[in-house]
């Protein structure tokens, strides 16, 4: 298994340095690793669960969700129904806002097609 500093893991998984350290300290990096010297050491498991961070974050899910994500994650009792229950509950939220976009870029297109309008008879006069 490969190993990764923090500016490696920092470039792989598009977090700043600062965003590393504050998901270590808030506890949705858990159990990174050190080397001899006392600093962090990022693995391939470790930049995996930064990419399902970075999915759920960029789709809007809150910090303390994925901090509750992340403890039924860690947990060793039977979390997998939460789990898909929280995901799911994301994933409601993001079709939602995907709907939301749509009609927005609707009225963007509109507003477009006006001025294209407005440059097409500015041209042609």
């Amino acid at each position: 298994m490969s190993s990764y500093s923090p500016s490696e893991t920092a470039e792989r998984s598009g977090f700043s340095i600062d965003t590393l350290r504050y998901y270590e300290k808030i506890g949705l990096l858990a159990g990174i690793a050190r080397n001899a010297s006392g600093r962090r050491v990022f693995s391939d498991d470790d930049l995996a669960w930064l990419g399902l961070l970075r999915c759920l974050r960029e789709t809007g899910m809150p910090i303390a969700e994925m901090l509750r994500y992340s403890e039924l994650a860690r947990s060793r009792g039977d979390t997998v129904q939460e789990r898909l229950e929280l995901l799911q509950a994301h994933d409601r939220r993001v079709e939602e806002q995907i709907a939301t976009l749509r009609e927005q870029q609707k009225h963007i297109k509109w507003k477009i097609g006006l001025y294209r309008d407005t440059v097409c008879d500015a041209a042609s006069a």
